[in-house]
């Protein structure tokens, strides 16, 4: 801890925390959380400046081992939140900054599948939602002193298929950041009047973050664009006089021209007759017949959804003739709360027939061909790639698979690792229900490696992973050498000093992704 006044370091030392913490309004104490034996944020504390940690008195304790926990502050300096949850449900408490020795009071008792989060706005709440199958949520107020669950009224209705992400209040509007057909924008509403507008894009595919404001009395707001072609470019935005205000573009130090590059967003049908959204990235002069080699990423899982933002390393592949291209599968959010209900559990293998479905429509529209997709995930996208590896090896010229989690079944049915009773809410719970047992051994990756040709893998793994043990990926490349029919490398290598996010450090982490693109270019049959 450092005092800003002189820059001196002060003694107050907090160990074992979880990150992140809320200031008390005098700047006197604050709160943080603390973690437990298995790296859990479980306990949440008040630490008073000048006082040692371990008089920090004990607020909340959080005993359920699937859930996690944070803690916040409030825009007004009224409430310290309390915000437990696993991947499907969460609770709330509030801790008034008028009495800081009280005990947190909770807003509305958790139930099974009932998310929900408080942003205040004023005298009122405003509470984020999927209560009452609300799937894409729907925006609640309710009375600041007393929020519970009995006193919410309904201001934004829950609509299917648009998925509101977050929520954010200032003095004068209400706004929030919806997604819908895979591409987000940002509604506002003005809190007296009920007038709503949203701030409009042109591009086919982009990305939006929604930073807000630091004030609560305000009119202006900040937030994010980027596309696949568009360096990030931040924007202060006037709530009422609609004027956006550019502040500052990404500057690419080699040069960039947004003009020579092309982004689509197109949609792959899957087996069941749903659209996939696929967002392409390619230079203007890449001849779509067919020869274009393609890295073909995605994810599907725990509801994330994968944003069309620029990224500079891509280009290096586009400048190569690469197409590259974004599976927008089941498993996110990027349709909607269904699509990622329809991606997880007993439904899991859609997440891996919708990749598939993309990498047959590139193929069928001849952006790419069977032949030159190379496909690459990371982590539950890493399972994905070993799923689709033992799916459908025949349409992939390559696999680059990164800390994949493809031991899946073995890894649930392990309680005493620090992250799988959290998991089972998004896998099933093999120790406890057969049927989820069998659904997860259909699938595992390493359990359905077979007798078959495979196509060149690269697996990537971290000796320091505490998600994806290193021997995940060691004994899934084991056993695809043991089991291939064909003569194509299978690759495995392990960072001894890295761990789930790969290698640390920013020109470590471009060697990294550069030697997963050289893998990419060298087994692509024609660049």
């Amino acid at each position: 801890m450092r005092d800003l006044a002189t820059g001196e370091d002060m003694a107050d030392v907090i160990e074992n925390t979880g990150g992140g913490g809320a200031w008390a309004p005098d700047g006197k104490s604050f709160f943080y959380s603390a973690l437990d034996e298995n790296h859990r944020p479980s306990k949440v504390f008040h630490h008073i400046i000048g006082t040692p940690q371990a008089e920090d008195r004990l607020v909340y304790e959080e005993k359920d081992a699937g859930f996690f926990m944070g803690v916040g502050g409030s825009l007004l300096d009224d409430f310290i939140y309390i915000d437990i949850h696993d991947h499907e449900t969460s609770e709330y408490r509030l801790l008034s900054t008028k009495d800081l020795t009280a005990e947190p009071k909770l807003v509305a008792e958790r139930e099974e599948g009932i998310e929900y989060s408080m942003t205040e706005g004023g005298d009122v709440f405003y509470i984020l939602t999927n209560d009452g199958d609300a799937k894409d949520f729907k925006i609640m107020e309710a009375p600041v002193e007393n929020p519970g669950k009995a006193n919410w009224r309904e201001v934004v209705p829950h609509k299917p298929g648009t998925l509101i992400i977050s929520h954010m209040a200032y003095a004068r509007h209400l706004l929030w950041l919806e997604r819908k057909d895979g591409l987000p924008q940002i509604i506002i509403r003005d809190r007296r009047t009920g007038e709503e507008h949203a701030i409009a894009f042109a591009e086919e595919a982009y990305s939006l973050g929604l930073q807000g404001a630091a004030e609560y009395d305000t009119d202006v707001i900040r937030f994010s664009y980027s596309s696949m072609t568009t360096p990030s470019q931040l924007y202060d935005y006037n709530m009422v006089t609609r004027e956006r205000t550019l502040l500052k573009t990404q500057e690419v130090p080699s040069g960039h021209n947004p003009d020579d590059y092309v982004t689509r967003r197109v949609f792959a049908p899957a087996w069941d007759g749903v659209e996939v959204p696929v967002t392409l990235l390619y230079r203007r002069d890449t001849p779509l017949d067919g020869s274009a080699p393609c890295l073909l990423y995605g994810y599907g899982a725990y509801g994330i959804t994968i944003p069309a933002g620029f990224n500079t390393n891509c280009l290096s592949l586009a400048d190569r003739g690469f197409v590259y291209a974004i599976a927008h599968i089941r498993g996110g959010k990027d349709k909607g709360f269904a699509w990622y209900e329809d991606g997880k559990m007993e439904k899991k293998t859609n997440t891996f027939k919708d990749f598939i479905a993309a990498a047959d429509y590139l193929n069928q529209e001849k952006f790419t061909s069977y032949a030159n997709i190379i496909a690459e995930g990371g982590s539950a996208g890493g399972m994905l790639m070993g799923a689709v590896a033992n799916m459908a090896p025949e349409k992939f010229a390559g696999l680059i698979a990164a800390v994949p989690f493809v031991d899946v079944l073995n890894t649930m049915l392990d309680d005493t690792l620090p992250l799988t009773p959290p998991e089972w809410p998004e896998w099933g719970n093999p120790i406890e229900s057969k049927e989820e047992y069998k659904q997860i051994a259909a699938y595992s990756p390493y359990d359905n490696v077979g007798a078959k040709a495979y196509p060149p893998i690269l697996a990537l793994g971290g000796l320091t992973d505490p998600r994806v043990t290193y021997w995940e990926p060691a004994k899934w490349v084991a056993r695809l050498r043991e089991k291939t029919t064909g003569s194509a490398p299978i690759l495995l290598k392990t960072n001894m000093d890295a761990g789930h996010g790969g290698a640390s450090g920013r020109f470590q982490r471009l060697e990294e992704i550069a030697f997963e693109y050289a893998f990419a270019i060298k087994v692509a049959r024609k660049v």
